[in-house]
């Protein structure tokens, strides 16, 4: 492949310099002559003839002379030597970078140019005459190519690289690859063409030379993570293919060795001893051993197990995840006087195994002595609760049970026994602090309560703070002392008219006992009630209710109180008489209830604690309702008379209700009528009309209002105060006319409100207010032509004040 690359660069090479010659020949070329191929070709071909000889010139990079670089010589065919023609240059640096001779056309490059900056530049040229500054051909393009020297030194893409490697690797493991780059020219030469080499990390690594792949140089018997893990590797990157003058550049490579499990754990001592009290409970830690490994991370994780020895079932081990320590714990409970001392063998090994390095079997041994220390122990019971029995009946002073404690100690102390007050706060037990007997002190019953758990105490007599506690439950047992009763009150009705032997009502029993064997109740009826009704034991502790007549009278009587006796059927046998209530009534044809006597309601037991509470809580919530409503009554506020200052109407009274009719006597006080002079005073005080002022009011201030003329009084009625008090039609019409006549009067006798009758109307507006200022008498007539809706209304306006006089 490197034989075909650089036969590829010399033939570049090769067609280079041939175009450079062929571009010498072509300079020397006269003005309006071609090439020898072209004219050979030219009547052949016919090709168009160009206007510049060539169109690519090369330069070398990092030129150091003093003068300008000269690049070529640009020459037209329109160029004849006699200094007419002018060359201009354009382009990417014309000007700048690159210059030309306006003359000959020679081409210069001003200053040192840098391939790796810019390896090209194009550049447009043209001629034109230096008297009329036309062109005298077109413009043409061409390229000026910088030609690469081996300037740039090799880089890496990293400075400082890491990589890491398993220890014991075969030789040529790979690690790690380094990249470097030239900015050189690749296509041109070899000053891009690199070369890796190791400078330091021998013997260790090696680096492929084209590659820059690093591979471990040494076996697995000479990587040891354990005897050195880190290593510092410098590789180098040489241009020029490793040639003598080529540029060189270096990095640094760090390489870790990982650990693989090549080695086993080993305990720092292979005997250990330790102590333990005989108190300690289970789980409490013994002490711990150390087991060390070479090996880091999971490599070094350990597990312990006990193999062998007196206390394998004694005591247990595990690992501490932290630290990787073997923690030796109590399993079972330990005693001093049953045995003093434990040997057990630890085995240690890894959790995880590699078997390329390590045989599965790689552990270690250790011997491990654990002493039990005597510490005083407190009285232990010989079980770890206690259930006792007795019958509810049993005497005060009966022994219940007993408990039985001992020191577990060599020394073997007397123990007394106590109970803990706070499990028997009434004080029903007690316990004989001698021998542990349990008594009562009080009688029992087993409808009350059926379990007692209490607590006893056993203290030793030499040392009274070692106690221990032990729960005791007793049971009482059952005794037949609670007579059956009735399951609930019952109470029935039966027809007047039905049928001998008819089933009226169903009963069952309920007892407090709780015999082994179940409930078994007998039901019977009371010997002196047998005429009436009989009973029929179902033989499932219930019985039925039955009649022993075909009618019944609810004139004769209308209650039948009908005793049950029950009897249960375990010894000794109780019993009880439980009273069942029948209503006579009168019923349809299908047997349903349609009337009882009132009698028979009043005669029954008494009202349930339900229809009690439902009768007062509706006569509560009745009481509530009266309360409230008077209470919003009495908060009612009346409308004022006038609702708004600004909507002054004719007529402002408002009416709430429709009246009480002739029966409502509150709606008119009518003494007012037969006592006309009592009320006088108070009529002239609130005789004002509050929604209009007074004429008279408006024409005089308050100060100089004058006295009223005798004339415009108006006189009280011939005979008033003599007048019959019955008179109350006089009255009214004496009223009618005096309030008629008084323009500052409210309209009392008014009922209605009048507004405007509407837009359109030739009633127009219908109040009042305008024409009490007015002194002329208003013509009423046109109201009888209205039509005869406003027939009554023009009769009465049309009266005079003397048809009410």
């Amino acid at each position: 492949m490197r034989t075909i690359l650089l036969g590829i660069v010399w033939l570049c090479l090769g067609l280079s310099l041939d175009a450079w010659s062929l571009s010498g020949r072509q300079m020397e070329t006269v003005g309006g002559k071609g090439t020898e191929e072209e004219v050979r070709g030219e009547n052949l071909l016919k090709r168009v003839r160009r206007g510049w000889m060539w169109n690519q010139f090369f330069l070398q990079e990092e030129y150091t002379g003093s003068d300008y670089q000269y690049i070529g010589k640009l020459q037209s065919d329109q160029d004849y030597g006699n200094g007419v023609v002018k060359y201009v240059l354009s382009g990417e640096g014309a000007g700048s970078l690159f210059v030309i001779d306006e003359n000959n056309g020679d081409l210069h490059a001003t200053r040192r140019l840098d391939r790796e900056e810019k390896a090209f530049y194009i550049l447009r040229a043209t001629v034109v005459n230096k008297k009329t500054g036309l062109k005298l051909e077109p413009e043409t393009e061409f390229t000026v190519k910088l030609h690469d020297i081996n300037d740039n030194e090799p880089k890496f893409s990293k400075e400082v690289y890491t990589g890491s490697v398993p220890e014991r690797s075969d030789i040529g493991t790979s690690v790690i690859q380094v990249t470097a780059t030239d900015a050189d020219d690749g296509m041109y030469g070899s000053s891009a063409k690199l070369v890796y080499s190791i400078s330091q990390g021998h013997p260790y690594f090696s680096v492929d030379p084209n590659t820059g792949v690093i591979r471990t140089a040494l076996g697995p018997g000479d990587m040891d993570r354990e005897q050195r893990e880190h290593y510092q590797v410098v590789i180098e990157a040489k241009d020029m293919a490793g040639q003598r003058g080529g540029l060189t550049g270096a990095t640094v490579v760090n390489i870790t060795l990982t650990d693989v499990n090549d080695n086993h754990p080993h305990f720092t001592q292979s005997i250990h001893q330790f102590r333990v009290p005989e108190s300690s409970k289970s789980g409490t830690p013994v002490g711990r051993i150390l087991a060390t490994d070479r090996d880091i991370g999971k490599n070094a994780e350990m597990s312990f197990t006990i193999v062998s020895g007196d206390g394998m079932d004694v005591f247990d081990i595990s690992t501490d995840e932290a630290t990787q320590e073997g923690v030796i714990t109590v399993g079972k409970p330990l005693d001093f006087e049953r045995k003093p001392s434990y040997t057990v063998d630890i085995q240690v090994r890894n959790t995880q195994v590699d078997p390329r390095f390590i045989s599965a079997g790689s552990k270690d041994m250790a011997t491990v002595r654990i002493g039990v220390d005597d510490v005083d122990e407190p009285p232990l019971f010989d079980k770890a609760s206690y259930v006792m029995e007795v019958k509810e009946d049993a005497a005060v002073g009966v022994a219940v049970g007993s408990v039985s404690a001992m020191d577990p100690d060599g020394a073997r102390s007397m123990v007394k026994y106590s109970i803990d007050r706070r499990t028997d706060m009434d004080r029903l037990f007690n316990v004989h602090p001698g021998n542990g007997s349990v008594f009562l002190l009080k009688g029992l019953d087993r409808e009350q309560a059926a379990w007692h758990n209490i607590s006893v105490i056993a203290t030793e007599s030499n040392n009274p703070r070692q106690s221990s506690h032990v729960p005791v439950s007793i049971r009482l047992l059952d005794i037949n002392d609670n007579a059956p009763t009735f399951a609930a009150m019952y109470e029935t009705f039966v027809c007047e008219r039905t049928r001998t032997g008819q089933r009226i009502q169903t009963v069952s029993a309920v007892d407090a006992d709780e015999p082994s064997t179940g409930h078994k109740f007998f039901f019977s009826l009371l010997q002196t009630h047998r005429s009436n009704f009989s009973v029929k034991d179902n033989g499932d502790n219930t019985a039925g209710i039955l009649t022993r007549r075909g009618s019944y009278s609810r004139l004769h009587q209308s209650v039948y109180l009908v005793p049950v006796v029950i009897t249960d059927g375990d010894y000794p046998m109780q019993s009880s008489t439980g009273t069942l209530t029948v209503r006579v009534c009168t019923c349809d044809r299908d047997g349903n209830m349609e009337v009882c006597n009132a009698e028979a309601l009043s005669s029954s037991p008494g009202l349930s604690t339900g229809a009690l509470i439902a009768i007062l809580l509706c006569a509560v919530i009745l009481l509530l309702i009266m309360v409230l409503f008077t209470a919003l009554k009495r908060q009612r506020k009346q409308e004022p008379l006038i609702i708004s200052k600004e909507d002054v109407r004719d007529n402002v009274v408002s009416y709430n209700d429709e009246g009480g009719g002739e029966e409502d006597t509150q709606a008119f006080d009518i003494g007012a009528l037969r006592h006309p002079d009592a009320v006088a005073t108070l009529e002239d005080s609130a005789k004002q009309r509050r929604d209009i002022i007074p004429t008279d009011a408006l024409l005089y201030s308050p100060h100089h209002r004058p006295a009223p003329a005798s004339s415009d009084l108006i006189p009280p009625p011939v005979g008033m105060a003599s007048r019959d008090n019955g008179d109350v039609r006089g009255f009214i019409n004496h009223k009618v006319l005096e309030n008629d006549c008084n323009p500052t009067a409210p309209p009392y006798d008014s009922l209605a409100t009048y507004a405007y009758e509407g837009a359109g109307s030739v009633a127009e507006s219908l109040s009042s207010l305008g024409s009490v200022s007015s002194e002329a008498e208003q013509d009423y007539h046109y109201l009888s032509d209205w039509g005869p809706r406003f027939r009554r209304l023009a009769d009465l306006y049309g009266a005079e004040d003397c048809d009410f006089s």
